[in-house]
């Protein structure tokens, strides 16, 4: 059974910094890596939105209301992917979450709480 599980969160104030880390159980490394992966959130009251993605080749894609200030990443060894965030926003306080591009619906884990505020 495949699991993804996000971390790193936490409360930080407006212009700070957080790493979000997804690790992937359930499949190969080699499966992983041809996998298109994103990084999404939901805010309450809100739909949940893909923030970034990456693809099997590391190409990226961002929202425009992140971009410039997030970068996705993947370590396709270590069946892992992250999502570095500065110059953090109380607009970006939300549930992040990871999973494949499209996403899968099994795949949806817990999710990290990102809390932006001072």
């Amino acid at each position: 059974q495949v699991q993804l599980v996000e971390s790193g969160g936490g409360l930080v104030q407006p212009g700070g910094s957080l790493r979000l880390s997804c690790a992937v159980s359930g499949l190969s490394g080699s499966i992983f890596s041809i996998y298109d992966m994103g990084w999404y959130r939901q805010a309450p009251g809100k739909q949940r939105e893909l923030v970034a993605r990456i693809t099997d080749r590391s190409s990226s894609y961002y929202a425009d209301s992140v971009k410039g200030r997030f970068t996705i990443s993947r370590d396709n060894a270590k069946k892992m992917m992250f999502l570095q965030m500065n110059s953090l926003k109380p607009e970006d306080t939300a549930v992040y979450y990871c999973n494949r591009n499209p996403a899968v619906y099994d795949y949806w884990g817990q999710g990290t709480q990102v809390t932006v505020s001072s």
